[in-house]
């Protein structure tokens, strides 16, 4: 029996509890068992390093539902 389809998936959603702005960095952190500073940390990394932090978090905003 194929051990991966008994698996439950983890599905990704913006934290409620995790939330400053959106909760897009509570809820990746959730979702990968992190902590949300490092995902924090790793975003304001990329925006000051002239990467796309900023667009990439406004689009997961707009696209990841909110935990219900």
């Amino acid at each position: 029996m194929n051990q991966l389809s008994q698996q439950p998936t983890k599905k990704l959603y913006r934290s409620r509890k995790e939330q400053i702005i959106a909760g897009v960095c509570g809820g990746l952190a959730e979702h990968f068992g992190i902590d949300p500073t490092w995902v924090r940390l790793i975003f304001i990394l990329f925006f000051f390093a002239g990467g796309c932090a900023l667009l990439i978090y406004l689009i997961l905003w707009l696209i990841v539902p909110l935990e219900p």
